[in-house]
């Protein structure tokens, strides 16, 4: 089978280290480089997090580029109370010498879609969608021959995680949110209602700690620091594990459900921006513009990312 050709949008982050690993870690994908996006830390330190990755992974070959240092028009947020002042706290990782090409990432988003055959490269966005949507914005007919985007982005039912109506990626850049969702692009979103379900549970972890290599040591010790906030928040027997589903998804679509429903996300109200107004029941007769995924196999897809992690340096 030909791999599926792929470019992260990424703000790492525990849980994108997690799934970029997930990633490299499978031949069914030939990622095509990361793009570092301004979200849980600065874009500085997102695009130094994505190298230290790549390295450990013994994927220098893969190119990193440096995106937007700030939502469209709002002043920039991090998360740096969940994931540590580095982003990727937990373990120590080298200093990488792999640096970021100069060349920025919304261009070698647009160049890699010109110059490949339309609708064989998949956008997986892992953080706010400021890349994206400043790509959208400069030429929406080169964005348009992606084949899909897949986003860890909103909420329905599990309302918000950084406010109390909103989900952080579409929190930090409502306003990129919306310019995507309004876009026609293909678009799956995987939002709290699936990452809640994916649990990293103690017996979870254990199997991942008995997994040999320095990335499924590395995991383990990100992951332990990342679920000691969210363990305390939510008072549950682990904590979800966010951005991994997007490549859990692409790998195994089978392991998710969804419906094919119109998503809107508030960019004016201060209670509630950055909410995602999912039409679940179809009341509004607004036409569908994302498939919103809501259930996953938990077990099943634990079992297939431990399965891809082990064969990891």
């Amino acid at each position: 089978m030909t791999p599926q050709k792929i470019i992260i949008d990424t703000d790492p982050g525990q849980d994108d280290a997690i799934a970029i690993m997930l990633a490299l870690a499978s031949p069914d994908f030939d990622v095509l480089g990361l793009i570092a996006a301004a979200g849980n830390v600065p874009v500085e330190q997102t695009a130094l997090n994505a190298c230290k990755i790549l390295e450990l992974a013994g994927r220098s070959d893969v190119p990193v580029y440096k995106g937007c240092p700030r939502p469209i028009r709002r002043p920039p947020i991090n998360a740096q109370h969940v994931h540590g002042d580095t982003g990727m706290d937990g373990p120590e990782l080298p200093s990488p010498t792999l640096t970021p090409s100069p060349q920025h990432g919304v261009a070698f988003l647009l160049d890699t879609l010109a110059n490949n055959p339309a609708k064989t490269i998949t956008i997986v966005t892992l953080g706010p969608m400021t890349n994206l949507a400043t790509a959208v914005i400069q030429a929406p007919d080169v964005v348009a021959r992606a084949k899909r985007v897949v986003s860890m982005c909103g909420a329905w039912t599990e309302t918000g995680n950084i406010t109390p109506s909103a989900e952080f990626n579409a929190f930090a850049d409502p306003d990129a949110t919306a310019i995507v969702l309004a876009s026609g692009l293909p678009l799956t979103l995987v939002p709290l209602d699936v990452t809640h379900k994916f649990l990293i549970t103690p017996d979870r972890l254990e199997k991942l700690a008995a997994l040999s290599g320095r990335c499924a040591r590395a995991a383990y010790d990100m992951l332990n620091f990342s679920a000691r906030f969210d363990l305390k928040k939510y008072g549950w027997s682990g904590a979800p594990l966010h951005d991994p589903c997007t490549i859990g998804w692409l790998l195994a679509p089978e392991f998710f459900s969804g419906r094919f429903v119109n998503v809107e996300v508030e960019v004016a109200s201060p209670l509630t921006l950055g909410a995602t107004a999912v039409d679940w029941w179809k009341v509004t007769h607004r036409p569908p513009n994302a498939e919103f995924l809501n259930t996953v196999d938990a077990a099943s897809l634990w079992t297939l990312m431990l399965e891809r992690l082990s064969k990891l340096p």
